[in-house]
């Protein structure tokens, strides 16, 4: 007996600053679409995350808590766990960190470095669990192809993600898990995490428009400079030129244009 479990492991929701959407809504679509599993992963805060894993089993979900936490060398996707990693830590490492406690430590769109994404040089000394190898908000498919290749030349399992930060593009891209001997009543967080881990993985999905991840990336570019600015202000203004210049940085490299 072999059962088939879809799993979207990166969802953005309004507890992230770049986030739109309650866990509700975000739930209630992912039953919708037909997915098995969701985990809400916002960015440095765990708590909305919890409180989605709780609530899951009332949406016929298996509820998996998660984050995804800034280290020192890029994000990183701790599935599994119920209390903040370190932060800015070294991404080998907050994986340690996480595998201790019972998580699955997964790369979300490596390379991308405009995304946080890890550099290659970084990545080689992590060991993560899975290297997400799809994420549907990649502006072309140069960086998830070149993900695949590194999972498949190291040989950890791939995964996709939807990368969703509104609940419209949840289950957008997705993972596919092959669990044997385990009935849909016996689902765990435990199960799937611990399938993920042995490679039991398929992806799909398609990705996002370029025009809505170029919005996106920009308005998110926008309010992180209004952050440097405001606290640039605070000290004396040294740091809101810095917000200003980075921000015209950034969208430059969100933009289709950049290759």
């Amino acid at each position: 007996m072999s059962l088939t479990v879809r799993l979207d492991p990166h969802v953005h929701s309004e507890a992230s600053y770049d986030g739109h959407d309650p866990v509700e809504l975000l739930l209630e679509q992912a039953a919708e679409i037909g997915l098995d599993a969701v985990t809400v992963t916002d960015h440095d805060v765990i708590h909305e995350s919890v409180r989605a894993a709780k609530l899951a089993p009332k949406y016929g979900l298996v509820g998996i808590p998660g984050v995804e936490v800034s280290t020192a060398d890029g994000h990183l996707l701790a599935l599994g766990i119920r209390e903040m990693p370190p932060h800015r830590e070294s991404m080998a490492d907050t994986a340690a960190w996480v595998r201790d406690r019972g998580g699955v430590a997964i790369v979300p769109h490596p390379f991308q470095r405009s995304r946080h994404g890890v550099r290659k040089r970084q990545l080689r000394g992590v060991e993560p669990d899975a290297i997400e190898v799809y994420n549907s908000w990649a502006f072309t498919g140069w960086k998830n192809r070149r993900a695949r290749r590194y999972a498949n030349a190291y040989g950890y399992p791939g995964v996709a993600g939807s990368d969703a930060h509104k609940v419209g593009y949840v289950g957008r891209a997705y993972t596919e898990i092959e669990i044997d001997g385990v009935g849909r009543d016996e689902l765990t967080t435990e199960v799937v995490l611990n399938a993920i881990c042995h490679g039991a993985t398929r992806v799909e999905g398609q990705r996002t428009p370029i025009p809505t991840s170029a919005r996106h990336y920009a308005g998110a570019g926008v309010r992180k400079s209004g952050l440097y600015a405001r606290y640039g202000a605070y000290r004396g203004g040294s740091l809101a030129k810095t917000g200003a210049v980075g921000a015209a940085r950034m969208l430059y490299r969100l933009s289709p244009l950049s290759g």
